[in-house]
């Protein structure tokens, strides 16, 4: 609770950049088929790294904070029995590591209310020092000793970005296209190693409880 009120109802935007790694060997093809395609191996596991410009749940300023997470998914996006745990700034408030605990489970409705739905298992929420970094065009996040990873677009024409536009994706209509110089996961039990894999960059804009 915040304040009292009841969570699913407490207003909540975040605005920002989301980075994610998976074991895909090629771009991620639950983007451009909202999850009914599987992932290329079959299974989906991979880590994502938000970085917050500016939010809010309630009143509490979310602003300047950094999330760190982890999903594993066992065949189509779409059907859910997802896995998941969430790493969030070890500067963040109570208060702000409160709501964005619903919001990242999916309590707190709206963009990732999709969360409650599909993860079956929530492995569960640690605090860390996370730093989200950007250099040119790569982007480095470093989660505690939890995660390290790498990613940068992939070139087209004229060394232009590749991205997908006007897409219906939740997390946002346009994707670019990344791999990951560098994707290591030491965490739950999990050791990944996503060098070379798929990647993507994605600018964030999401909001609840309603869309």
């Amino acid at each position: 609770m915040l304040d009292g009120a009841e969570v699913g109802t407490v207003e909540w935007t975040i605005k920002g950049e989301l980075i994610l790694n998976c074991n895909c060997t090629v771009f991620c093809p639950c983007v451009v088929s909202l999850g009914n395609h599987p992932p290329t191996e079959g299974y989906c596991m991979g880590w994502a790294g938000i970085r917050i410009d500016s939010g809010n749940y309630g009143d509490e300023d979310l602003s300047g904070l950094n999330i760190g997470l982890l999903l594993e998914i066992p065949g189509n996006m779409a059907r859910g029995n997802w896995k998941a745990a969430a790493y969030i700034d070890d500067r963040a408030s109570e208060a702000a590591f409160e709501g964005l605990l619903n919001i990242f489970t999916g309590k707190a409705k709206g963009t990732t209310g999709l969360f409650s739905m599909l993860v079956s298992e929530f492995l569960g929420a640690e605090r860390a020092p996370i730093t989200f970094e950007t250099e040119g065009k790569k982007r480095r996040l470093m989660v505690g000793r939890a995660i390290k990873g790498e990613i940068e677009p992939v070139p087209g024409k004229d060394g232009a970005d590749q991205v997908i536009t006007n897409t219906e994706y939740w997390m946002g209509p346009d994707i670019t296209v990344a791999t990951a110089n560098q994707g290591r996961v030491r965490a739950f039990g999990r050791v990944w190693d996503f060098d070379g894999k798929s990647a993507e960059i994605c600018q964030i804009d999401w909001k609840g409880p309603g869309r």
